[in-house]
């Protein structure tokens, strides 16, 4: 396994932005407001042939009673726990602090490697003066950064590889399938998470809009390998008051697109809103394979028809992707997650599926003959051959000798015929038309 790197200390010292210098990405929220990395959250790191996991936390306020920071410590103190080195930011502006000598005592008390990171030290030259103070910390040598220009990574990234067993071995890729899990704040996303995985990865509150970051969660089940990707709640753009919030949005399109797999999180109790309705369509016009979740059943009064009547229903508020296949979960009993996660795998193959194109026009010869392409002002639809052209979506290409006959209804109307053969279960297909006259044949 790759090593892994916790980056921890109290809020607003830069661990954040540290931790989108040393990745070279923009994942972890950067704000100026104290607090806004909640859960843990994971990029792979490059330094000297090593590749290492990093792992960003919330910042640790050791005595304070709100909810969210007492858990921001709880998942602080789970990245620690399975860390192989810890990197401990402090702030050059503020000093040594109280909170920062009571963390410091927590770090000791892990028995880890611990690496000191005195950030803020954004002038080039000499040392600045402050930082000897982070000796009395008792953590070894302070390594001045700038985690916003990037001075000094370079030496704290030494000494944090210096950490590390010589025989680690780098994984190869493997059949890890990636799953963004998106929905409506408190649809019970990081719930379903933390029932998968066994134990408390995310944040869980009552709260809506707890989860902020897209963070992913590496599982192993006897159904396969997952990489469940929890994102913010995605709100209506009128809600979304605080710039934290967009970012979040923003994130959450961006997990989509990272995934192979999306499971639409609709919440029973409450329906299907105009709100689940866009979310579901962010994933669709992605082209991800899709599954319609829809939790906390377990709190619904049901009885023999309850669910044929929410099924269809749903069938008609998501008309736009009935591709998707409806699965009635409970992320707090474990109700039909097995069946969820089996789910995932197969929609994910459907995503992936490649047809022949001899076995493609096989069905196209047989749908023209049922059904005659459109004609209008006596000019029929001639559709010479459809080949696929890629997967993840299933996109296929057809050559007719004029494109606006080719009718959007009769282009469902194929779609249907490749599905009735082939299935196509879960995933949307894409069909693109090219135009060729009937002299080039």
């Amino acid at each position: 396994m790759k090593p892994t790197v916790a980056i921890v200390g109290r809020p607003n010292v830069g661990k954040s932005t540290l931790f989108n210098k040393l990745t070279g990405t923009r994942r972890a929220i950067v704000h100026d407001t104290p607090g806004v990395t909640r859960d843990r959250l994971y990029g792979d790191c490059d330094w000297l042939s090593h590749t290492f996991l990093l792992v960003d936390t919330g910042g640790i306020e050791p005595h304070s009673d709100d909810v969210i920071l007492v858990q921001m410590r709880r998942q602080a103190q789970v990245a620690i726990d399975t860390a192989d080195v810890i990197v401990f930011v402090t702030d050059l502006r503020s000093g040594v602090t109280a909170n920062d000598q009571d963390v410091a005592q927590m770090l000791q008390r892990s028995g880890k490697p611990i690496v000191l990171a005195v950030n803020k030290a954004d002038s080039i030259g000499e040392i600045p003066v402050g930082v000897y103070e982070f000796y009395n910390l008792g953590l070894g040598d302070p390594y001045p950064v700038s985690s916003v220009h990037g001075h000094g990574t370079g030496d704290l990234l030494d000494a944090i590889v210096a950490h590390f067993p010589e025989d680690v071995e780098i994984p190869e890729e493997d059949d890890t399938i990636r799953v963004a899990i998106i929905g409506k704040p408190n649809a019970g996303k990081s719930s379903l998470v933390n029932k998968i995985a066994g134990e408390d990865r995310m944040i869980v509150s009552d709260i809506p809009g707890t989860t902020r970051d897209a963070t992913d969660t590496l599982i192993e089940t006897p159904q396969g390998k997952f990489a469940l990707i929890d994102t913010a709640g995605l709100r209506k753009k009128a809600r979304v008051h605080e710039r934290i919030e967009a970012y979040s949005v923003l994130r959450a399109k961006l997990a989509i697109d990272r995934a192979a797999v999306c499971v639409i999180m609709i919440d029973a109790a409450e329906g299907f809103t105009e709100q689940d309705s866009k979310v579901a369509g962010l994933a669709h016009e992605a082209g991800k394979a899709c599954i319609i979740a829809v939790n906390k059943w377990d709190l619904i009064e049901k009885d023999g028809k309850t669910m044929d009547t929410m099924r269809k229903k749903l069938m008609g508020d998501f008309s736009f992707m009935n591709y998707a296949p409806i699965i009635f979960i409970s992320a707090k009993t474990g109700q039909r997650i097995d069946r969820l996660l089996e789910l995932v795998k197969f929609v994910d193959e459907q995503n992936a599926m490649r047809i022949t194109t001899g076995k493609l026009n096989d069905i196209l010869a047989d749908a023209t003959a049922r059904v005659q392409p459109p004609t209008d002002r006596g000019r029929r639809l001639k559709i010479y051959y459809i080949t696929q052209a890629s997967t993840r979506p299933p996109t296929f290409v057809c050559f007719v000798n004029r494109k606006e006959l080719f009718h959007f209804s009769y282009q469902r109307y194929l779609e249907n015929q490749i599905r009735g053969v082939f299935g196509l279960e879960g995933t949307p297909v894409r069909m693109i038309t090219r135009e060729r006259e009937r002299d080039d044949f």
